[in-house]
């Protein structure tokens, strides 16, 4: 299921714009929520949009950095990169050997991708228990990509 998700949420480009899109939407599902959570888009090594919500923490921009280490190094998001492990009967922490005050294979951090051009940058959010973090960030994604195919991006 991982897998299907980033194969289908590849996107057609992605811009300034795109990035400004992409965090408002989840800024607003965030809100809806009550969702107390940190978000970061990322084009490359320059951040395009950061939000932190009432109830987030510099804690959780410093899981930002760790999830979206993963995302950089692997290509693929945060959450899957800990299932394969998982899958394997180990951790990403026992397995990686990366320094786990630097790499956090826990979900939240996805790889934005584009046709053509493969990963070229991420969007995360941390602030929820893992699996709310990724769906979080796999929902806006959709989202965004709908509004491609609606013709409005």
């Amino acid at each position: 299921m991982l897998e299907a998700q980033e194969a289908g949420l590849v996107l057609p480009r992605f811009t300034y714009e795109d990035a400004w899109t992409l965090g408002t939407l989840l800024v607003g599902l965030a809100r809806e929520r009550r969702a107390p959570v940190a978000i970061d888009i990322r084009r490359g090594a320059q951040q395009l949009f950061h939000c932190a919500l009432p109830g987030s923490s510099a804690d959780n921009d410093a899981w930002i950095d760790r999830k979206r280490r993963v995302v950089e190094r692997y290509g693929e998001s945060s959450f899957l990169v800990g299932a394969r492990f998982r899958a394997k009967g180990t951790t990403f922490e026992a397995s990686s050997r990366l320094d786990p005050d630097r790499y956090a294979a826990h979900g939240g951090s996805f790889p934005v991708a584009v046709e053509g051009a493969g990963v070229i940058g991420s969007v995360t959010v941390s602030g929820l228990p893992q699996a709310e973090d990724h769906a979080l960030v796999v929902e806006a994604l959709g989202l965004l990509l709908s509004s491609y195919d609606a013709g409005d991006g």
